[in-house]
């Protein structure tokens, strides 16, 4: 199924919608090939208290952007949040932005979502899905915050930390998809990339 499914991939041009390098890096190791055409959609957080929801209708909004001036091409969008109780953790700004929410995350078990969308417009087909995976992290000292801040990670990426780097030494451990929290839950773009591609003939 896997092989099938990437043959007829390969019939198809299929675009990105994203200017992230994870996402990058983790669709080029399923063998696909495609283009990034960024986004220019906002994200906005603050429009629901369903966190699903919210990951939903952005990852939606960023690949129609793209969809409407790539009609005959199969988008790819995804948008994905950090959150601790109710709060979403953003991406800081500062480095002492980045260490209150590390501190914060210290010793807490928080929720990463990512939402996923699929576009078609040529055939008028769309799809969206949200994966959400549970991170536990251990007790952090303050020298180890810091120590981590002058890395430089935390600042392109919501919660102030990547697990597939140095942030990797943070995390007690996961419940869920550990490329979700990265920024694309791979399994789940696969079954959605399979029912959708049942829809019409390429």
């Amino acid at each position: 199924m896997l092989l099938t499914m990437i043959e007829s991939l390969e019939r198809v041009d299929i675009v990105l919608a994203s200017a992230s390098p994870r996402r990058y890096e983790l669709l080029k190791g399923l063998g696909l090939n495609f283009r990034v055409v960024p986004s220019d959609a906002p994200e906005d957080h603050s429009l629901e208290s369903d966190f699903q929801a919210i990951v939903k209708k952005n990852a939606r909004n960023k690949g129609m952007a793209v969809a409407q001036k790539h009609p005959e091409s199969l988008i790819i969008s995804a948008d994905t949040i950090v959150v601790l109780g109710r709060q979403i953790m953003g991406k800081p700004k500062t480095e002492q932005e980045a260490f209150r929410m590390l501190k914060t995350l210290s010793g807490q078990t928080h929720e990463v979502y990512t939402g996923l969308s699929l576009i078609f417009k040529k055939y008028e087909r769309t799809a969206l899905d949200a994966v959400c995976t549970k991170v536990r992290f251990r007790p952090l000292s303050e020298e180890e915050i810091w120590a981590y801040i002058n890395t430089g990670e935390p600042f392109d990426k919501a919660g102030g930390y990547g697990i597939q780097g140095q942030g990797a030494l943070l995390v007690d451990g996961i419940e869920g998809c550990y490329y979700n929290v990265v920024g694309l839950p791979l399994a789940r773009l696969f079954t959605m990339l399979t029912d959708f591609m049942k829809h019409f003939v390429v």
